[in-house]
């Protein structure tokens, strides 16, 4: 069984930066997709960022893409998401999720999930 534990979340004001991450408790050469997904309260689920662990491809929705970036850490069981310019819109509650499939934006193709690390962005 796969478990993601992330950290970073907080507090913040509009325009500023935040830097996710999340572990894996296995080597991720066996997971092949890493991503984001955020909930906002009364919302459903959404898709933010994913990236194929043994090409690097990345993937965002369009409402962060030009303002985030989806990496691979040196540890190989860790993977980061920054965010920038961050929006009101931006709070959420974010989670890391893991598959061993191609990359997807769908919620129900990752089986593994983190608890999830709050992101409160004031305007």
């Amino acid at each position: 069984q796969v478990q993601l534990v992330e950290s970073g979340g907080g507090l913040v004001q509009a325009g500023d930066s935040l830097r996710l991450s999340c572990v894996a408790s296995e080597r991720t050469f066996s997971l092949y997709t890493m991503g984001w997904f955020r909930q906002a309260p009364g919302k459903e689920r959404e898709f933010v960022a994913a990236i194929n662990w043994s090409n690097g491809v990345t993937y965002y929705a369009d409402s962060v893409k030009d303002r985030s970036t989806i990496s691979r850490g040196n540890a190989k069981n860790t993977v980061y998401l920054q965010m920038n310019s961050l929006k009101s819109e931006d709070t959420a509650v974010y989670y890391c999720a893991a598959s061993r499939s191609s990359p997807t934006v769908h919620a129900s193709d990752y089986p593994y999930w983190g608890r999830g690390t709050q992101v409160t962005v004031s305007s």
